[in-house]
């Protein structure tokens, strides 16, 4: 009720400074005792008995924060008291960059979708490291997704990927290697299968821990090219995340068809939904589903589809810090159903 009263005066401000204020505020918040707790309470009950194992990493659910909302790691102690059972941070490059010029975030709240050419603002992976180092332990698992700085070559990308991936190792429970940003000139090049063997590669060589390496893929790759990229995803990545923002505006008014950057949240659903079916179809590896999840019904058809964890971003921006926890409700109220539907059908075909 208090996100929706303040809703219109954040939607009167530019999307990424509302963001800013938000997050400034959770920042000054994060390092008080009890704060946590107190945001918990206020964002209501969550759900339990939906905890899973994943590539070797224990979730005590399956709805996380999809990278993009905390870029550089400041918010990782009280992020989880929303509910989510793991956190994404990033992207973060190897060296500070400032990402694109402003303004670069729009909402188009008729159509309940975002888009961003932020192009990976990021501290930098040393400052990360340092502050992630201050935090301790984490609640939840913390994801840490790779970007590319963006000045760097092509030829220079593995060993980027590979020294921030080093750098920020000891501090995540498992890595993305995004290559799929179309905010970064070149980047989504990389997925061409040998240049993505060489950036996998290379991160896997800095991993003697062997920490899950996941790959990020694009919604707006050709069948062929993403069926060869998991392909080498199984060779050398130990998940995916499926998928990205799309350059795609089936769903979007007319007057967003000529703004730059990349679209998430609710057009992206149907075909963010069909890849994880796809990948599903192709591939054994863990997946982690993405795009337009907004409800209970939309995270149990992600996972339905083949998903072995969801990531939301958007929604938290239409539905307020209370949308992990009222998925959650839902997931666990379908469960529910669906355990006493196979009782009571077990109980009438004995």
């Amino acid at each position: 009720m208090l996100y929706e009263a303040l809703k219109p005066l954040l939607f009167s401000l530019d999307a990424e400074r509302a963001h800013d204020e938000v997050s400034g505020l959770m920042n000054l918040l994060a390092p008080l005792p009890g704060a946590a707790a107190v945001l918990s309470a206020l964002t209501g009950a969550g759900a339990k008995g939906l905890g899973k194992t994943v590539f070797g990493v224990h979730f005590p659910n399956p709805v996380g924060l999809a990278a993009g909302f905390d870029k550089d790691g400041k918010l990782v102690p009280l992020l989880s008291a929303l509910g989510f059972g793991f956190l994404e941070i990033g992207s973060v490059t190897l060296e500070p960059q400032p990402g694109n010029p402003k303004p670069r975030l729009f909402r188009a709240p008729e159509s309940r979708a975002l888009i961003n050419r932020m192009g990976f603002n990021s501290e930098g992976a040393r400052a990360v490291a340092r502050r992630l180092e201050t935090h301790g332990k984490n609640a939840v698992p913390l994801g840490i997704n790779l970007g590319l700085n963006k000045t760097t070559a092509a030829s220079e990308a593995p060993a980027s990927y590979a020294r921030t991936f080093r750098i920020l190792s000891q501090h995540g429970d498992y890595f993305v290697v995004n290559v799929s940003s179309p905010n970064t000139p070149g980047l989504r090049d990389l997925q061409k299968v040998k240049d993505l063997e060489a950036v996998l590669n290379a991160v896997q060589e800095a991993n003697p821990a062997r920490k899950p390496v996941l790959l990020k893929l694009a919604p707006d790759l050709a069948d062929e090219d993403f069926a060869a990229a998991i392909t080498t995803a199984e060779k050398l990545a130990q998940g995916l995340v499926v998928s990205n923002t799309t350059i795609s505006r089936e769903g979007l008014d007319e007057k967003w068809r000529a703004e730059a950057g990349g679209m998430s949240g609710a057009p992206l659903k149907a075909r963010a939904a069909e890849l994880v079916r796809r990948a599903r179809a192709l591939t054994k590896l863990p997946i982690i589903g993405v795009g337009g999840i907004e409800t209970a019904a939309d995270a149990k058809e992600r996972l339905d589809a083949g998903a072995d964890l969801v990531q939301i971003y958007t929604a938290l921006i239409y539905n307020g810090p209370t949308a992990a926890k009222r998925i959650l409700r839902g997931l666990s109220a379908s469960a529910t159903v669906g355990a006493n539907s196979s009782a009571v059908n077990s109980a009438d075909n004995p």
